[in-house]
């Protein structure tokens, strides 16, 4: 059945880092963009218009002096955050756009606008904490849109689900001792940023609400597919998301200049009819996605344009498709599974 799926796209977010060379380059968005200007894309989504988040938004995921330090930023033409993570002239008001776009994403599908949907934001924002950017990111993204659901929706489950390439660090000190979000990460590992190995469970309240799963480079389709189906997908059955997100990034395709993963493009529509089988069965469908990394141009087009069109239900993978590549995982599998499950189970009997 074809899903009403909602975009967030706009050209101010190319405004960010347009004056020097760098992997997170205006230029993927342009060929993102550039793709659903084409004649059998553009028409079939509903257009999400973001805003610029508030201060008061900003300030549930971050400290006040250091929004008070990127807003300092404006108009420098360059300011080094980080050896990685650079500000320009407009870089304060498109990351507070970024934020607010998927704030507004997350107002469409809570409220019916649309059915699910795919924030296409720059710059990224898994990575920065509440006082601190890091590896690309501003501000952090996923986290805001997550906190003003339970804020402004009074939300008491949200499940985010982070298949970026890099730990998603910025987000899981966000919520690490909260019990209302349910983070799951899969990441290279050894790698940027160093964290996210599996006994970073959570504290306090937030204990075992924080699953991380570090994979070794090569992983494939067939191993992410058998994760997502034999970890992720009984916990969040057994958590009852009322919103899945998704730090959608798409470091881990075969041919990325920074990763040493393996997923195709029809291995990230596999993960996205997943977790879309996971919304539709706990909260009615309500999914929406943010982009992240992804620095192989041509391939990170093609792997948007898959997840896309199995949000739209073009494509639409069946039980048997997934069943049948999640079997083709190896032994290596079968081993990080048990492991993990060990790790996971005193906190998630289901497992």
């Amino acid at each position: 059945m074809s899903k009403n799926t909602g975009i967030v796209k706009d050209c101010r977010y190319l405004r960010h880092g347009t004056e020097f060379s760098h992997p997170e380059t205006p230029q993927r968005l342009v060929s993102i963009y550039e793709m659903l200007d084409n004649p059998d894309m553009g028409w079939k989504f509903h257009g999400i218009e973001p805003r610029e988040a508030t201060r008061e938004e900003l300030e549930r995921v971050h400290r006040p002096a250091y929004i008070d330090r990127i807003a300092a930023t404006a108009g420098e033409k360059l300011y080094m955050l980080d050896p990685d993570t650079v500000t320009t002239a407009e870089t304060y008001d498109v990351a507070r756009l970024a934020a607010g776009g998927v704030i507004a994403a997350v107002d469409s599908v809570i409220s019916g606008e649309t059915d699910n949907g795919f924030a296409l934001v720059r710059p990224p924002g898994h990575h920065a904490q509440a006082e601190v950017a890091a590896g690309f990111c501003i501000f952090n993204n996923i986290a805001i849109g997550a906190r003003h659901a339970l804020a402004r929706h009074g939300l008491e489950r949200v499940l985010i689900v982070d298949w970026d390439l890099h730990h998603g660090n910025g987000t899981q000190e966000a919520f690490y001792e909260e019990p209302k979000v349910l983070y799951v990460s899969t990441h290279q590992s050894p790698g940027y940023p160093g964290t996210g190995g599996m006994s970073e469970m959570g504290r306090g309240a937030g204990l075992g609400y924080t699953l991380n799963i570090p994979l070794r480079g090569g992983a494939d389709d067939a191993l992410y597919l058998r994760l997502f189906r034999d970890i992720l997908a009984p916990v969040a059955e057994a958590f009852r998301p009322e919103l899945v997100l998704v730090s959608a990034g798409f470091d881990p395709y075969v041919g990325d200049p920074l990763g040493e993963m393996r997923v195709t493009p029809e291995g990230f529509a596999y993960l996205t009819r997943t977790l879309l089988n996971l919304a539709e069965a706990s909260c009615g469908g309500r999914l929406v996605l943010v982009l992240e990394g992804g620095y192989h141009i041509q391939g990170l087009t093609k792997c948007v344009r898959a997840v896309l069109l199995e949000l739209l239900g073009e494509t639409c993978a069946t039980e048997e498709t997934l069943a049948r590549v999640a079997g083709q995982a190896d032994e290596k599998a079968d081993a990080l599974i048990d492991r993990a499950r060990q790790q996971f189970a005193p906190y998630w009997p289901v497992l």
